[in-house]
């Protein structure tokens, strides 16, 4: 049987398809509502959102200079949207505070997603709304590389390759869907 709600690992995890069937009443129309959609990951688990950081008058004076940690890229990327669900990547687990490198001496940055699902088609996608949103809010000194985290994707090498090709990453923005795309991913309401 399953539950709406469950707590696994200090997580919490929420079914979707579970609150859906009880709201359609039926199993046969909730089938329908979701062939419809043509998702591929049905059943994301969700997973509880960080607490929002406190920032210091020391960090909103600008006169001090301080340097960029994890912390602040994965706030710029925490509240990205999902393409396929209504969902943040954070709450889907999809970007997370330690799977994020930020040296300032070498002016670079590295992020780290997991897909949902092994075999996610959206996972090119989710990587370039990455790069875009830290390429419009870091500074230009950095060189920002984004990544499937290894092991998570059954294309891993093949998407990383893809995100890690300049000349690649500037063709696929020139496309104005798929920028109207992205934009919609990295739309966040500060």
């Amino acid at each position: 049987t399953l539950s709406s709600v469950d707590t696994v690992n200090d997580c919490f995890v929420c079914s979707p398809n579970v609150m859906l069937k009880r709201l359609f009443f039926s199993t046969s129309i909730f089938n329908s509502i979701t062939m419809s959609l043509n998702l591929e990951n049905l059943n994301p688990k969700l997973y509880r959102k960080c607490e929002e950081r406190e920032i210091s008058k020391y960090e909103e004076d600008d006169d001090v200079v301080d340097e960029f940690d994890s912390r602040e890229v994965f706030d710029l990327i925490r509240n990205l949207n999902d393409p396929e669900h209504p969902l943040t990547l954070e709450e889907l687990n999809v970007v997370d505070q330690k799977y994020i490198e930020v040296d300032n001496k070498r002016n670079e940055v590295q992020v780290m997603f997991t897909p949902t699902i092994p075999h996610c088609s959206m996972a090119t996608l989710i990587g370039l709304s990455l790069q875009v949103r830290l390429l419009r809010t870091l500074p230009p000194r950095f060189k920002i590389e984004v990544k499937v985290s290894p092991g998570t994707h059954q294309s891993e090498h093949a998407i990383n390759k893809q995100l890690a090709d300049k000349e690649r990453v500037a063709a696929a923005l020139e496309n104005t869907s798929l920028i109207q795309v992205i934009n919609q991913c990295i739309d966040v309401e500060e």
